[in-house]
């Protein structure tokens, strides 16, 4: 159990001088607690003892009084060192987890779903705080508060307190079992609230596609039927909680009535006095908080392990891309050269790439044509490292992509993936994502150059609409085209384009690449599409199919392949266009004889 909080070593260390003073203020604390009965039977004995002055008992009073505000500061303070403590490592965990989670490769994230993830950083780490707190303050708590008592005891009378400690030895033997048994039942509560979370996100995040399909009862039933196995798991642990503390008070009431038996015998014996019993009596009292708080401190250290746990094995996993430990020194620039490259992706059988080779000269346009699956976006997502190829495959300027480090790799880059990922801010923060100084000239013309400069008259609030979450108040062409804004916003040595038009009409498409090809001149582009008048402008295109390279030319050149997938795909696709032009010529002139 205490092997996960190893994790922690760096952080409590870093807070030491906190603890400590901590940890003094709690021991005052509990001394002057043990303190208050002694001076209580010395009073008690006095006022039994008959003759006695009021003056004689004054004395023991103010000393309870200064010893009850020394224990009111003590508490303020120790609160104070601790408390702030483990806020603060609760806030650096979150920041740590965070900061690692963003550096994981995407094999992570196809394993690890996001709602798990935010429960790991937000209840779990919440766990781990209580634990570094509260857990630590009854634990250092408990076991000063019980050697005190237990030393104030038997200096008070040893053989009635031999006695009374007899329900002790059980007590523990229950906290033992109790802590292993919460572990457990935190560990599946945690899991749980995992899967609920997630459930509630991907319902969230998708409820356009819910509502569509008309599957919000499907969703709810989901989400209750997680929902009600959470309820029940809690319950579980609260019914184990419900029988463990009124037992524990129970064998504690024990010893109340064996001090009353063997007390009172003593007393009648006179081998104690009426004091000694009260002050016995307030021992007791004082005794049941540790001995509960030991259930505490081990329901709470119990809780902290399972969620250190889940916290741990995110931070032990390593990313799938690694920087390499003999990076070069110069900057990433010059021609992209793929040499004989292979790729599986993990879990799979099959090569999604079979022994692609390519050049792509500085300042030149490639375009990429295959079917679904054939890996064209598998092969963008190779060049700024999102997916390892390995060394001795991806050259930037003749140098191997992996001697580069991924931040000055992926600067030399701007990406345009498939699916447009827009963040919950205005479509000028989105644009603006990762160059916020640019120039309003410069905004005006990247938002020209991606055809949105029409669309502005559609947003309520122009630039700083806000587009929700996704972009889920924006249409896919909206949404494409805002990501090829971001993109070019930065203007990226090499641009990479997955598919990026393909939401928009073919005269808008038309439109953004003349003005991307005037703006693009001079820099490295690479284009994937399925549609021929995108690709027709591109220095060289190659055609996948099953991960392999069957065609590599000018559009000219695969044009007069008459058998080539690339001259049947153009073929195809004029044929629907003068398709499409036919029935508009049929549309106007049945309108014309209807007028």
């Amino acid at each position: 159990m205490f092997k996960e909080y190893i994790t922690l070593l760096p952080h409590l260390k870093q807070y030491k001088y906190r603890y400590i003073a901590g940890i003094l203020c709690l021991i005052a604390v509990d001394a002057g607690q043990v303190l208050i009965p002694r001076y209580l039977k010395a009073t008690i004995d006095t006022i039994v003892g008959g003759s006695f002055q009021l003056g004689d008992i004054v004395q023991p009073l103010v000393i309870m009084v200064l010893l009850a505000l020394l224990i009111s500061v003590g508490r303020f303070f120790w609160r104070y060192f601790i408390t702030i403590a483990s806020r603060r490592i609760e806030a650096e965990m979150r920041d740590r987890l965070f900061s690692h989670i963003l550096m994981m490769s995407g094999g992570f994230f196809r394993k690890n779903t996001t709602g798990d993830l935010m429960a790991r950083a937000t209840n779990d780490i919440s766990t781990i705080r209580q634990a570094t707190g509260m857990g630590f303050v009854s634990l250092v708590d408990g076991v000063f508060m019980t050697a005190m008592i237990l030393v104030a005891m038997f200096a008070n009378n040893a053989a009635v307190a031999a006695w009374i400690i007899i329900p002790l030895p059980l007590i523990t033997a229950l906290i033992l079992l109790f802590g292993k048994i919460v572990g457990k039942m935190f560990k599946r509560i945690q899991d749980i609230y995992g899967r609920l979370s997630n459930i509630a996100q991907e319902s969230l995040a998708g409820v356009r596609v819910v509502k569509s399909f008309v599957k919000e009862h499907y969703f709810f039933e989901k989400f209750e039927v997680s929902n009600t196995e959470y309820k029940n798991a809690i319950m579980d642990l609260v019914k184990t909680f419900g029988f463990f503390f009124p037992f524990i008070t129970f064998l504690s009431g024990l010893s109340t009535v064996l001090l009353i038996l063997f007390g009172g015998n003593a007393v009648i014996h006179n081998r104690m006095t009426p004091g000694s019993i009260i002050a016995m009596l307030s021992y007791l009292e004082m005794l049941v908080w540790p001995m509960m708080s030991a259930g505490f401190t081990v329901n709470i250290v119990q809780r902290g392990a399972a969620s250190l746990k889940r916290i741990n094995e995110i931070l032990g996993t390593e990313p799938e891309i690694q920087e390499s430990t003999r990076q070069t020194a110069q900057k990433p620039r010059g021609d992209i050269e793929i040499r004989d490259l292979d790729y599986r992706y993990p879990g799979s059988d099959t090569l999604s790439l079979k022994h692609i080779s390519v050049k792509i000269p500085e300042a030149s346009m490639l375009g990429i044509l295959g079917k679904v699956g054939s890996g064209k976006s598998t092969i963008l997502k190779m060049l700024p490292r999102m997916l390892d190829a390995g060394e001795g495959h991806v050259f930037i300027g003749g140098i191997d992509s992996c001697l580069f480090s991924l931040k000055e790799l992926r600067a030399l880059f701007g990406m345009v993936p498939q699916e447009s990922f827009l963040f919950s801010e205005s479509i000028r923060d989105n644009i603006l994502f990762s160059a916020r100084e640019i120039s309003d000239e410069r905004f005006d013309e990247v938002v020209r150059i991606a055809g949105l400069d029409r669309d502005l008259h559609l947003f309520p609030n122009g630039w700083n609409t806000i587009v929700g979450e996704r972009g889920i108040t924006l249409s896919g062409g909206q949404k494409q085209r805002i990501a090829l804004a971001r993109a070019l916003v930065i203007d990226p040595p090499v641009l990479l384009l997955d598919d990026a038009l393909s939401a928009v009409d073919a005269e808008t498409e038309e439109r953004i690449l003349s003005a991307l090809l005037r703006e693009r001149r001079g820099k490295t582009t690479v284009i994937v599409s399925h549609r021929i008048s995108t690709l027709r402008n591109a220095d060289r295109i190659i055609v996948l199919d099953g991960g392999e390279i069957v065609q590599s030319g000018t559009h000219e050149m695969l044009m007069a392949e008459q058998e080539g997938f690339y001259a049947r795909i153009a073929a195809l696709q004029q044929l629907e266009q003068e398709s499409c032009a036919a029935c508009e010529d049929a549309g106007l002139k049945e309108e014309a004889i209807d007028g």
